[in-house]
């Protein structure tokens, strides 16, 4: 499968998040999305400028694009750790640590300042233990996306798997 054809495989099967996706199909689309997007936000950068505060890109264009795709990358990271025998879900594994270290973060912060308020002293212990489990979380999360990139890149199990037949067939 080549560029254009990974391009048409990803918008003709926009939702779809059952079945199996080849090696080629996802990175070709993932190279068109970030192609796409470094457009894009070039474009952006000449049409609507930069924050003249922050400078940021007001990123209009781009990020509708990355609105329209985010779908299709879903559905097709779901076929591709099914093309390697793992369930699709995994591929959320790095966006559900995300949202348990923002858990973690902020009801950390959130007692260790109300402790501190009542204490009056200098940062507690559980301020330090708080940060310390943050730092265990970015760890855990660096390892799952390593380990999600592995299994982007394995090939494809032959033959048919729990999830189908090989996307070639």
């Amino acid at each position: 499968m080549g560029f254009v054809d990974a391009i048409r495989n990803g918008f003709s099967n926009y939702a779809t998040f059952s079945g199996r996706a080849s090696r080629p199909a996802y990175w070709w689309w993932m190279l068109f999305v970030i192609l796409a997007s470094a457009v894009l936000s070039g474009i952006d950068l000449a049409l609507f400028g930069a924050d003249p505060e922050t400078g940021d890109v007001r990123q209009r264009l781009s990020g509708l694009f990355q609105l329209a795709v985010l779908l299709p990358t879903l559905g097709l990271g779901f076929r591709r750790l099914h093309d390697t025998g793992r369930p699709g879900w995994y591929y959320l594994l790095p966006f559900l640590v995300s949202v348990v270290l923002m858990f973690v973060l902020l009801s950390g912060v959130m007692v260790a300042t109300g402790l501190d308020m009542e204490a009056g002293t200098a940062p507690s212990a559980g301020l330090i233990v708080g940060g310390l489990g943050v730092m265990v979380l970015w760890v855990v999360q660096l390892v799952i996306f390593i380990l999600l990139i592995w299994w982007l890149t394995r090939p494809s199990e032959a033959g048919e798997n729990a999830y189908g037949a090989p996307p070639s067939a």
